[in-house]
């Protein structure tokens, strides 16, 4: 472990712990089903800029405090505040580094959005999925209407967004919208394990990897190849380019400096 990092003032609304190459966060806000307010918005920004920032951090897991993932945006909180703040950079940009998504109990409306902000989504059975936004005067605002259709078939995607309604983890599985469906309590730990799997490959290679993968959809080959060249470019004339390459000459295991 390299530290823990809280960020939140005296009760964190998101909590932060490095260890082997993997940012461990965890939306802090069990008493209110981790749902959103300034606070949490923030310090998942924040979190998700320590991931990026650092060098030796590879991947992240994100994941919430008590029976659930996370139920969305605070509507109390929003009635006093108005929008959380840091929520709305977050769920546009994301973050550059791979995160994934362990989800136990529930990942509704902004939650979800929150989720599908991440790479690889691992969820447990029975957890509910869904955008219920319309059922109280609003709709997903939060980027779900984009990246829904991305992860489910366009019917099911369509009739989430109008009726509202939740899917449990299982259904979602079935349309491969998960990497991993998990028992009950165990999403965490298989998300780790994942984590774990991509820890332990080149940082920068993982990082362009995830980059190539997020942009290039539905681009030509030409524009793909054109977008690769000064990133693979940068890669192979990187110190873990070299590591990599002389390590497997040596028949040794990596070191990696994320640079």
């Amino acid at each position: 472990m390299s530290g823990t990092t809280e960020t939140g003032g005296e009760h964190p609304a998101v909590l932060t712990e490095a260890r082997d190459r993997i940012l461990f966060i965890t939306l802090n806000r069990p008493e209110a089903a981790n749902s959103v307010n300034s606070a949490l918005g923030e310090g998942l920004l924040a979190a998700g800029r320590m991931l990026d920032e650092r060098d030796d951090l590879t991947v992240g897991v994100l994941t919430g405090a008590g029976r659930g993932f996370c139920a969305g945006m605070d509507l109390k909180a929003f009635t006093k505040e108005g929008d959380p703040r840091g929520l709305e950079e977050f769920v546009q940009h994301g973050t550059a580094k791979p995160l994934i998504a362990a989800i136990e109990g529930f990942a509704v409306a902004g939650g979800l959005e929150i989720a599908l902000t991440c790479d690889l989504l691992v969820a447990a059975r029975g957890a509910k999925l869904g955008i219920p936004e319309v059922k109280v005067g609003l709709f997903a605002g939060g980027g779900g209407l984009l990246r829904l259709p991305r992860r489910l078939p366009y019917a099911l995607a369509m009739e989430l967004a109008l009726t509202g309604d939740l899917i449990p983890a299982e259904r979602a599985h079935e349309y491969g919208m998960l990497a991993r469906l998990t028992e009950p309590g165990e999403a965490l730990r298989e998300a780790t394990a994942l984590a774990e799997r991509i820890a332990a490959d080149s940082p920068l290679g993982v990082r362009w990897s995830k980059d190539m993968v997020r942009q290039m959809q539905g681009r030509t080959e030409a524009e793909f190849f054109a977008y690769q060249a000064p990133h693979l470019r940068r890669v192979l004339d990187s110190d873990d380019g070299r590591e990599g390459a002389t390590a497997f000459a040596e028949k040794r295991a990596p070191v990696w400096a994320g640079r």
